[in-house]
């Protein structure tokens, strides 16, 4: 079991788009665990490599009882959509409601490089929504019309964890440089 560090708001490594993992081998099964293990213990619904400071393209989800993980996802959105409320451990104790398509069709892969597709609905769409935003760089702040956004940011900058230091980066083996910094 290995608890990681969660990024919080301000750190970079939120902002950089994850990338594609071309290694399924015994490191990323290591980065599903430990995501896994970080997210259970937050506790959260899900949670992005960029989240533990790692740039690769997986994350993980705790909803209505089921753990699972995507790796490299590639998203259908329905055109009905949902609003409703949404938070973030790297934003903590802040939540907003945030419009999301009401259902999703994820394809990807599992840890072992198997080809992979869920179908979720309203909190796990939203989920793997969120969860794919941080593997592109979007926080769910961003999703938020100008008027929630700003009282967002003005809740986010008089918390008590705004600003305080963040964890070193360790750098995965599964990339060549540029990431996690």
């Amino acid at each position: 079991m290995a608890i990681r560090p969660i990024r919080l708001f301000g750190d970079p490594v939120l902002r950089k788009r994850a990338i594609e993992v071309v290694d399924f081998d015994v490191e990323l099964r290591q980065l599903v665990t430990d995501l896994t293990d970080t997210m259970l213990d937050a506790p959260g619904a899900g949670l992005a490599a960029p989240q533990i400071g790692v740039g690769l393209r997986v994350f993980t989800w705790y909803v209505e009882g089921e753990v699972g993980h995507l790796v490299n996802p590639v998203l259908e959105l329905s055109k009905d959509t949902q609003d409703g409320p949404e938070g973030c451990l790297s934003l903590p104790e802040l939540t907003y409601d945030c419009l999301r398509a009401m259902s999703v069709v994820a394809t990807g892969f599992n840890m072992h490089g198997d080809p992979v597709r869920i179908e979720g609905s309203e909190l796990l769409a939203r989920a793997i929504q969120h969860e794919t935003d941080h593997l592109d760089g979007v926080l769910f702040i961003d999703r938020l019309d100008a008027e929630a956004r700003k009282a967002a940011m003005r809740e986010i900058r008089e918390s008590e964890w705004f600003g305080l230091e963040q964890p070193t980066v360790k750098v995965s083996p599964h990339a060549t440089g540029g990431f996690g910094r």
